[in-house]
């Protein structure tokens, strides 16, 4: 049933998680490598604690011994449970406890590898079941050396302890690298929604600025040529022909971002031709000839801009008029741009009711502080004391290379 694969699919996820990014970017042939070199680091651990009496033989033992920490990176848990077996075992045989150490070194090191790429539960299981061994395996050994009269000698008490720090600091040290783990996930998921939001909130101010004011210059030259297509059909045949001319070119613009959004994220984005100030010529003739005449101001050394202000300061000039011919009800508006060393200055103003959206819930003026914002501007808009409404940006524009 899909549920249960799905409930099986997150157990897994749960109880193996993903390892930190250092051990992913480690290649396999370096892991192999890593895993012998530990293999063999134990063995000779092992052989040199060990007495020599026959030699092959005790050879042959330590590296059986060690020989399970080659499938400790895939298996990390019947590893720690054959280590621990293995000083259970040693000491059964009677081994000094100061030749059994290196087992002790190596279960620690499970400890610390299970809890840092596994679950917590593993990892608090792993450190209790390894210290409840390694201090079992103490007991035992004091006990058959000097009784109960020393078991709790300072001594043994000072290594009991030791044998606990050992594994605690062993659990913390791969806890804190699981944590950064997970901050590390938690950050890039982060990061992963607010550039999916961004990008939400980018097309969408993308299709408010290309889409209202096409609808809004299509509105008002309809209703002009519905009233003068019976007494002046020479200018309702102009009416139409400029609702004609603005559909087709909001729908090649529509057209052209939904290709963009269904193009594969494997092949590269062509780059398509946007509006910047250079159209705004083009955006005074269209919003004149829906019946607002549009003043255009420049000031200053026209010079070439950041692909990002050119856009922007266009849109929000857009998004202006737009108001104005929507809501503003005047039939005359003054857009200035100043251009300056350091920044563009642009304005919008008119002699109209001041109303920037009627029922304020209108996302054009929202739109336009989004992009000052973006490009660390100032904006403001508002109605002005002696009548109408002003909008007004201030775009940093970075110095040219020389």
């Amino acid at each position: 049933m899909p549920g249960k694969e799905t409930a099986g699919y997150d157990r897994r996820v749960h109880d193996n998680p993903p390892r930190p990014p250092l051990l992913q970017r480690m290649p396999p042939g370096a892991w192999t490598v890593l895993t012998w070199c530990a293999v063999a680091g134990v063995a000779l651990m092992l052989y040199a604690t060990m007495t020599h009496d026959t030699a092959p033989l005790i050879a042959g033992l330590t590296i059986a011994m060690a020989l399970p920490l080659a499938w400790a990176r895939r298996r990390p848990s019947p590893v720690l449970a054959v280590m621990l077996a293995e000083l259970v075992a040693a000491t059964a045989l009677q081994q000094p406890a100061v030749r059994i150490w290196p087992l002790l070194l190596a279960a620690d090191s499970m400890v610390c590898f299970i809890t840092a790429t596994r679950s917590r539960r593993a990892g608090i299981t792993a450190a209790a079941v390894t210290l409840a061994v390694q201090e079992a395996v103490w007991q035992l050994v004091q006990w058959s050396r000097d009784g109960q009269d020393r078991v709790f000698a300072p001594a043994f008490l000072t290594l009991t302890t030791l044998i606990a720090l050992t594994v605690l600091v062993a659990w913390m040290v791969g806890a804190s690298i699981r944590q950064r783990r997970e901050y590390g996930e938690a950050l890039r998921a982060q990061a992963a929604v607010q550039a999916v939001t961004a990008e939400r909130l980018r097309i969408a101010r993308e299709l408010h600025d290309m889409v209202a004011h096409s609808i809004g210059i299509i509105a008002i030259q309809a209703g002009a040529g519905s009233r003068m297509i019976d007494t002046q059909p020479a200018q309702a045949r102009d009416a139409l022909s400029a609702i004609e001319t603005t559909s087709r070119e909001t729908l090649k613009g529509l057209r052209r971002m939904l290709g963009v959004l269904r193009q594969p994220e494997s092949e590269p984005v062509e780059s398509a031709p946007f509006a910047g100030l250079a159209d705004i010529d083009r955006l005074a003739a269209t919003t004149t000839a829906a019946g607002v005449h549009v003043d255009v101001r420049q000031r200053g050394e026209r010079r070439p801009l950041p692909t990002g202000i050119d856009q922007s300061a266009f849109r929000i000039i857009q998004e202006s008029v737009t108001n104005v011919v929507r809501h503003a009800r005047t039939r005359n508006c003054r857009v200035s741009i100043d251009y300056r060393s350091e920044e563009l200055d642009i304005e919008v103003v008119d002699d109209g009711n001041g109303d920037a959206a009627p029922d304020g819930s209108g996302y054009g003026i929202a739109g336009m502080r989004e992009r000052v914002a973006l490009l660390n501007g100032h904006f403001s808009a508002g109605s002005r004391p002696e009548g109408g409404f002003r909008v007004s940006a201030r775009l940093p524009v970075p110095a040219q290379a020389p």
